[in-house]
């Protein structure tokens, strides 16, 4: 299994502007004995996240000393803006580097708006003679990223289910609304501004009604005039309101949903699945609670994308990193350490990784609204759907 057609997303860059601002923190992945960056014969590579703490984690405790151990005479130093709450302040000052031909002050990007940043020409072109490694990853896959995007991870929200109470799940949306119906209280999602399992549930009963065409156009713009096919989906969820957990309450979040369920108060609910494998792993999901992936239309999920600025003097040191990411040892580190879903085949991954997901169909996977679609969207489920 791996990414497919149907799996596209975007994701970030940034690091001069927080180096002007001062909103970024700076790591470095591993020591060695040659000193500073800056010492002859050490080539460092910068790289920027603009996400949680459980990416910086990665890069700095596996992927970074691991690329370094693999690469002598390299260094990772990691930068990270939490939570990517600086990246239009960050995006506009890439662009302002590149204009003015400066070093944007990181090398390699691993955020929210890669593909913004590669449609506006400010990532190096990547193929497969550069980084090889996408030679393994879908063509669409990669073309959704623009030209300058490398997936390497991604993540999707699933279906999860109590087997205690719960014989046969749903395997469409569909079957979902029915169940939903026929088990009233037992079932809810978190608001869509609370979080992305809640919105995927939100966008996919929508979705369940729009056009195609229409859909298509608001994956990759600001589509305002199209928000009108999204009238009869919010009437079908202002509808669930009698069925959903204590007739009509929506927790603040993807965390308290997932609490609910571990704590059997419901029986089923969408969730992230890289949370939800990592609370399984950990013990806080019971083994009674499995996943799976639904059809007609199936839950939103993506890929997540690394770029390396077209201004970044380190370009052949960041390509580098890039395709090591990509080898079969760090794609295995990734879904161990964070559960992200492999970008590359998961067939060239160990078996005890391939049955991690079993049940989570990473071939039905469909990209979201473009970003504006989306605050919209939260916006008018929040006036449209609850206590009505």
């Amino acid at each position: 299994m791996k990414f497919t057609s149907a799996l596209r997303s975007g994701v970030a860059v940034a690091a001069l502007g927080l180096a002007l601002s001062g909103c970024a923190q700076s790591s470095t992945a591993a020591k060695t004995n040659a000193g500073d960056a800056g010492d002859a014969g050490i080539k460092t590579v910068k790289v920027f996240i603009s996400g949680d703490t459980n990416i910086q984690s990665l890069w700095e405790k596996d992927l970074g000393p691991a690329f370094e151990k693999a690469n002598p005479g390299y260094r990772v130093q990691v930068q990270i803006d939490l939570h990517g709450e600086h990246d239009a302040q960050t995006l506009a000052k890439l662009t302002s580097s590149v204009e003015q031909k400066k070093d944007a002050d990181f090398d390699l990007v691993d955020g929210g708006f890669v593909s913004k940043a590669s449609g506006a020409s400010l990532l190096e072109k990547v193929d497969t003679s550069s980084v090889k490694a996408l030679a393994d990853i879908p063509a669409d896959v990669v073309k959704a990223g623009g030209q300058g995007g490398i997936p390497y991870r991604g993540s999707s929200v699933l279906l999860a289910y109590d087997t205690k109470t719960v014989a046969a799940p749903p395997k469409t949306l569909d079957e979902l609304l029915e169940w939903i119906k026929a088990n009233p209280g037992r079932f809810t999602y978190n608001s869509p501004k609370s979080g992305g399992s809640g919105a995927a549930f939100a966008a996919t009963v929508l979705d369940k009604y729009v056009p195609a065409d229409a859909r298509q156009k608001m994956t990759v713009g600001y589509e305002k005039d199209l928000e009108s096919t999204w009238d009869q989906g919010f009437e079908t969820l202002r509808g669930l309101n009698p069925y959903v957990y204590q007739k009509g309450v929506y927790p603040n979040g993807n965390k308290q949903t997932l609490e609910l369920l571990a704590s059997g108060q419901i029986s089923m609910a969408p969730v992230w699945s890289d949370q939800f494998l990592t609370g399984s792993a950990n013990g806080t999901i019971p083994a009674s609670v499995k996943a799976a992936q639904i059809t007609g239309p199936s839950f939103t999920g993506g890929a997540a994308y690394l770029g390396v600025p077209v201004n970044s003097p380190n370009k052949e040191a960041a390509l580098r990193l890039a395709n090591f990411v990509l080898q079969p040892e760090q794609q295995a580190e990734i879904v161990k350490e964070i559960s992200g879903y492999p970008a590359i085949s998961i067939g060239r991954l160990p078996a005890d990784i391939r049955d991690r997901f079993a049940n989570a169909d990473t071939n039905n996977l469909r990209k979201g609204y473009f970003d504006q679609m989306s605050k919209d969207m939260n916006n008018l489920w929040d006036q449209k759907v609850p206590g009505q």
